[in-house]
C-alpha cells in the first residue's frame, strides 16, 4: 500500500472518529413534558451553534410529538437543511421531496427545491472530495443530472426566488461537468475501438452542451472518430467548425489541420488485439482532455 493510499485511509479514519465523538458528546436528553415551543427553540439553538445532528433529532421529535402544531411545517422545512449540513444528502433529498409533496403551495417551497439541488450536488461529489482534490467528471453523472434538474425546476417555477442566482451559477458548472463526463466516455470508447460510439458522444456534447469548455474537445473527438471510420466528409465539416471557433486548440497544427497521430488497420492488428476487441496489445489510443493546456490560454 503506497503512502498516498495510507494517507487517505488515515484522514478518513480521523474524520469518522471525530464525527462519532461529536455525535456522542452532543447527545441531549429531552424531557417528555417539553413543550413544542421549547423543542423548536432548542433546534434553533442547535442550528446556530452548527450542531446539526442534534438539530435533526429535536426537529424529528417536535414533529412526532406535535404533528399538527404551529411549528410543524417550519420544522419540516428546516430539517431539510439540518440533514444537508449533517452530511446526510439522501435524508435531505427525502425530506425535501416530502415537503414539496405535502406543501406544494407553501411560500418557502422554493427553498426545498434549492436545498434538494444542493444535496444532489453534494451527493455527486462524495465524502472525501470535501478534503482532497479529485476529478468528479470521471464519476457516474446521475447525481449531477438530478441536481441540474432540481435547479431547473426551481428556476422554472420560481424565477424570482432569492436562490435563483446561485442555482444558475451551479447549473453552469454542472453543464460543464456533464459535458466533460461525455468526453471521458468518448476517450474510453477510443480505447475499446468503438469509434462510432465515440463520435456519438462528441456529437452529444456539441448538440446538448454548447459553449461549455468541453465543446472544443468534443469536436476533436468527432474529427478523430470520423477519420477512423472513413467518414471524411463528416470529419471535414467538424474540422471547419473547430478551426473557426477554436483555432488555438492543441489538436490543430499551425495551418489549422487536424493532428492525427493515431491510425489502426486490420493489417497491423495482432491476434490478441482482435480476440480482445482492442482491449490488449494495441497502440496508444487517442485521448482528448485539453483542460489544462487550452483553457489557460
Amino acid at each position: 500500500m503506497n503512502m498516498q493510499v495510507k494517507s487517505i485511509f488515515y484522514v478518513a479514519g480521523l474524520l469518522f472518529s471525530s464525527m462519532f465523538l461529536i455525535s456522542c458528546s452532543t447527545e441531549e436528553e429531552i424531557p417528555q413534558e417539553t413543550t413544542e415551543e421549547r423543542l423548536y427553540e432548542a433546534a434553533q439553538s442547535n442550528m446556530r451553534t452548527e450542531n446539526f445532528i442534534q438539530a435533526v433529532k429535536n426537529l424529528q421529535l417536535l414533529e412526532a410529538r406535535y404533528p399538527f402544531g404551529p411549528y410543524a411545517e417550519q420544522s419540516q422545512l428546516e430539517i431539510i437543511y439540518a440533514h444537508y449540513r449533517s452530511f446526510e444528502p439522501d435524508a435531505a433529498i427525502a425530506a425535501a421531496d416530502r415537503f414539496i409533496r405535502l406543501h406544494p403551495l407553501h411560500q418557502n417551497v422554493d427553498y426545498a427545491y434549492y436545498i434538494k439541488g444542493l444535496a444532489n450536488y453534494a451527493e455527486g461529489e462524495g465524502f472525501l472530495d470535501r478534503f482532497m482534490p479529485t476529478d468528479t467528471t470521471m464519476r457516474d453523472p446521475g447525481a449531477a443530472l438530478q441536481s441540474f434538474e432540481d435547479f431547473r425546476q426551481l428556476l422554472t417555477r420560481y424565477p424570482y426566488s432569492p436562490y435563483a442566482n446561485d442555482a444558475k451559477s451551479r447549473m453552469v458548472f454542472l453543464r460543464a461537468r456533464l459535458a466533460r463526463y461525455e468526453i471521458n466516455v468518448a476517450n474510453y470508447y477510443f480505447k475499446r475501438g468503438s469509434y462510432l460510439a465515440a463520435a456519438n458522444r462528441g456529437r452529444h456534447v456539441v448538440e446538448n452542451f454548447p459553449q461549455t469548455p468541453a465543446s472544443a474537445d468534443a469536436l476533436a473527438v468527432m474529427i478523430q472518430a470520423y477519420h477512423l471510420l472513413g467518414l471524411e466528409d463528416l470529419a471535414i465539416d467538424s474540422l471547419a467548425v473547430l478551426s473557426e471557433n477554436y483555432p488555438e486548440h492543441p489538436s490543430l497544427d499551425e495551418s489549422g489541420q487536424f493532428i492525427d497521430s493515431f491510425t489502426i488497420t486490420e493489417t497491423n492488428r495482432t491476434l490478441m488485439n482482435k480476440m480482445t476487441f482492442g482491449l490488449f496489445d494495441h497502440s496508444e489510443p487517442p485521448k482528448f482532455d485539453n483542460r489544462a493546456s487550452y483553457l489557460q490560454r
